[in-house]
């Protein structure tokens, strides 16, 4: 294990979706693995709670939208104060307020998950962490320094481990049935997160597939929540579908799932696979940049055309009527991806070790 280096990692987000969860869960993990971590937050987000119970130390600041002065101001005073030999940003807002004091031995890592907006946001960083290999090609693509620019997955919480009682229990809870088929969507209910296409697939289902019937988890919240509710009273669905909200975390929704659906429309990654996957869970998903890097085709999921409603429905319906075994290597397959390549162990030392190097090479 390299040598502890103290490090600072802002986030600016009031949301708590996959890039926000993941934030928490890294730095939960370097401080178990005894390095030194700061959290800069913005006050009474969701982030700050979620660190709140676990020791680590939090400042906070207003991180707001536009040329934020004060959070400039006093990120560079936060440096100058902690010297920390790393200053970690995640996403452009917290990455685009960052301005290192010019004398500062400190090194800017700006980690990103998406393809996002690079001059004004992310070129006057030090380096650059990419969670896919497409979004390295991406950021070298925009005439960042090869040699700077990282590959770093990200990891996944351990599985929660449900007794057959306690799913009985959930299976209840949320009226699931005794026999019926369980389908998992997970996500913020925005646009490119494809719900309304998912729910026009649902649509063309038959009422049973394999001789049982079926119901569909949605949990998440968002601005399309209600039209998307009303687009499902209109198809029909309002009796197959559960509104689950929020859930922090979603462990139960894969404990109790036969599969998981990923409709999304854009996708640099999409944790929810991986987070699928811990529980062995069959994947369908569409071609998503981040799924197409994840997903070898019929090996480890399924996979179809972005906005294809049609489609989605056949591979629903394709993947219910296999044989068991089959639903069962999909899924065993992307959790060997998962403990191979996307370990927590993997992940955490690969950041240490990014630390060391660029510690050891100066700024």
């Amino acid at each position: 294990m390299p040598e502890p280096l103290p490090s600072l990692h802002i986030l600016g987000s009031r949301q708590f979706g996959g890039a926000d969860q993941f934030f928490v869960r890294l730095l939960r993990a370097l401080d178990e693995a005894g390095q030194p971590v700061t959290a800069v937050t913005r006050p009474a987000s969701p982030v700050a709670s979620a660190l709140g119970a676990s020791g680590i130390g939090q400042i906070h600041l207003p991180l707001a939208n536009g040329w934020d002065l004060w959070s400039l101001w006093g990120i560079r005073r936060l440096v100058g104060r902690l010297r920390p030999a790393v200053v970690q940003t995640y996403m452009g807002r917290a990455t685009r307020l960052t301005r290192l004091p010019r004398r500062s031995p400190a090194l800017h890592v700006a980690r990103l998950g998406g393809y996002y907006k690079i001059d004004g946001y992310y070129r006057h960083a030090h380096a650059w962490v990419g969670n896919t290999r497409g979004l390295c090609d991406y950021l070298v693509g925009q005439g960042l320094p090869a040699g700077r620019v990282f590959h770093i997955g990200n990891f996944v919480p351990d599985p929660l481990e449900l007794g057959a009682e306690q799913r009985a229990q959930l299976r209840g809870q949320w009226q699931l049935g005794d026999d019926a088929w369980v389908l998992l969507a997970l996500g913020r209910l925005i646009d490119i997160k494809g719900f309304d296409d998912l729910l026009r697939a649902l649509a063309l289902l038959p009422a049973t597939v394999g001789d049982r019937p079926w119901t569909v988890l949605i949990a998440g919240d968002g601005p399309l929540a209600e039209p998307l509710r009303n687009l499902a009273q209109k198809l029909g669905l309002a009796e197959r579908l559960r509104w689950l909200g929020w859930q922090d975390p979603p462990d139960r929704c894969y404990a109790v799932a036969d599969a998981f659906l990923c409709p999304s429309r854009r996708e640099a990654l999409g944790n929810v696979i991986l987070e699928a996957w811990n529980y062995r869970l069959p994947v369908i998903a569409t071609r998503t940049p981040g799924a197409l890097e994840l997903i070898e085709p019929e090996v480890s999921g399924l996979l179809c055309d972005i906005g294809d409603a049609a489609g989605l429905a056949a591979r629903i319906r394709e993947l219910l009527a296999a044989q068991a075994a089959h639903r069962n290597a999909l899924g065993a397959a992307g959790h060997r991806y998962l403990a191979s390549r996307c370990s927590r162990r993997a992940v955490v030392e690969a950041y240490l070790q990014l630390y060391a190097q660029l510690a050891a090479g100066g700024s």
